[in-house]
């Protein structure tokens, strides 16, 4: 009797207890949501300014266990956005379970104490209305996400699976899973997942039926807080195939397309470096065989200092962009004045001296690979003395050396031009012999201007730069000769060496349909 009164008793007091907990959690996230709003805008405004876009709440109820609230999203006071209209939002139905131990996590066997878990659905509004007719009813996002004590965050979100025609128009989804986890400071964030396929059928403006698939897109990243930049790290998007056809007739298929993007601060701490590699398995246009490509494209010795700097005001003048009323309402002065934006405060970023490296940029068929490499040392213009009159003062303010090489491969390019002239209707015979002529016309022309030399069938060609000196293809020249040998106004012409004699002269000769 005893030891049925004593547990009695411990299940009482763990009621109790629980409760107490449950409500004083409540509270406390309730007394954090403003400051949680205010850092996911502060975040939201660093990532995207251009988006226009701000984060509230509103309609917040608490309860013993639980607690609910919306978020919105809409634009900002006077910005139309380019997503949405001032006249729109997106809203999410926010449902709180409180800690210590949310219900929702104990569904799972989470037994970890937590501030909270979060269910987030999508509200049915004028806004979203079409994305619920596309999923019959239903939020097309569902995520559940726990809150700890010390802020940090761990999201999985779901995609439903779409399946809606109307008409001519159809559009399928598999649905997609994905998972965020952001630390208690929002200063290092991981994100995951991915979506197994899917089908939109359209028709386009000239009446053409369009239809494009996809299967197998993954993403994986993470990133931290940077004091020079906003977020340093690494990220990865992949995508297993993407087909694109017309009235039923296949265009274009794209297979094994990566994406491997990354930052990193270098030894010294005070400056950056950052790669994205491009890789892209095969690609087939009407069934015929493209090839294969990649880029490496690497930055190096960035000025963390100026990189802040140049990021700062690029973000507050584009601000002002966007707070302009008439430039929003005009797509492509707004495009201008951002290109100007940059161009303007690129030299900020030439301040630590840095370096570009494309190795390779590369295409590959069944009958060889083209390459091109270059290796791009800047430098600082304002530390240059005086001011610069000619177009080599100019250069040497700004490039210390460039060392850049290119290699085709005769049969390769004879085969890509081939493939091209197949598909603009020439029969496979006469597709070879245009091909054939068009190469050899191209590669002659390449040497009488002495721009590309030939090595074992392969037309190369080769720079090299430094202190304003040229050397092209293994002769040395000023920069002016080279600069002349393209008709740079106000720059005399070099003397050209004849042309290198052929064995059967040809011109080039461009298919005609």
């Amino acid at each position: 009797m005893k030891k049925s009164l004593v547990a009695v008793g411990v299940i009482v007091a763990l009621g109790v207890a629980w409760t107490g907990s449950a409500w004083y959690t409540g509270k406390q996230l309730e007394g954090r949501m403003a400051e949680m709003i205010a850092r996911a805008n502060a975040e939201l405004n660093k990532a995207s300014p251009e988006a226009g876009l701000t984060l509230g709440y509103q309609d917040y109820h608490r309860g013993l266990f639980h607690s609910t609230m919306q978020l919105v999203i809409k634009p900002n006071a006077g910005v139309t956005s380019a997503l949405l209209k001032p006249d729109q939002s997106i809203v999410f139905n926010e449902t709180i379970d409180h800690g210590p131990f949310p219900f929702a996590q104990l569904k799972k066997f989470n037994l970890l104490p937590s501030m909270a878990s979060v269910h987030t659905t999508l509200v049915n509004n004028p806004t979203t209305k079409p994305l619920f007719d596309i999923a019959k009813g239903q939020s097309f996002i569902d995520a559940q996400t726990r809150i700890g004590y010390s802020g940090d965050t761990s999201s999985d979100i779901s995609l439903l699976p779409l399946n809606y025609e109307n008409g001519e128009q159809k559009v399928a989804f598999s649905g997609g899973e994905f998972r965020a986890d952001v630390d208690g400071q929002g200063d290092k964030i991981a994100v995951s997942g991915e979506a197994q396929s899917g089908l939109v059928n359209t028709v386009n403006e000239y009446g053409q039926h369009v239809q494009m698939t996809f299967n197998g897109i993954k993403t994986e990243g993470n990133s931290a807080r940077s004091e020079f930049i906003e977020r340093i790290g690494s990220q990865k998007a992949a995508i297993e195939k993407l087909a694109i056809a017309i009235e039923g007739q296949q265009m274009a298929v794209f297979e094994g397309f990566n994406i491997h993007a990354k930052s990193e601060l270098q030894e010294d701490k005070k400056h950056l470096s950052g790669q994205i590699d491009y890789t892209l398995d095969s690609l087939k246009v009407q069934n015929k065989d493209i090839g294969s490509g990649k880029l490496t494209l690497k930055v190096g010795n960035l000025d963390g200092a100026a990189v802040h700097a140049f990021s700062q005001k690029y973000q507050a003048e584009s601000q002002k962009l966007l707070a302009d009323p008439a430039l929003m309402q005009d797509p492509e002065a707004y495009q201008q004045r951002i290109v100007e934006l940059f161009v303007a405060n690129l030299p900020l970023l030439l301040k630590g001296d840095p370096v570009i490296t494309v190795a390779p940029l590369s295409w590959k068929n069944a009958q060889g690979e083209s390459s091109f490499n270059l290796s791009l040392l800047l430098k600082d213009p304002a530390q240059a003395a005086g001011e610069a009159t000619t177009p080599e003062e100019q250069l040497n303010r700004v490039v210390k050396s460039l060392d850049s090489k290119l290699v085709i491969p005769m049969a390769m390019a004879t085969e890509l031009m081939t493939q091209i002239a197949q598909l603009e209707g020439y029969q496979p015979a006469e597709a070879a012999k245009l091909a054939d002529q068009q190469i050899k016309g191209l590669a002659a022309m390449g040497q009488m201007f002495r721009v590309t030399t030939m090595e074992n069938n392969n037309v190369v060609s080769s720079l090299q730069y430094s202190n304003g000196q040229v050397t092209l293809n293994g002769q040395k020249m000023p920069l002016s000769d080279l600069l002349g040998m393209f008709g740079m106004p106000g720059i005399g012409q070099p003397e050209i060496a004849p042309a290198p004699e052929l064995e059967t002269p040809v011109v080039p000769v461009i298919p005609q349909q």
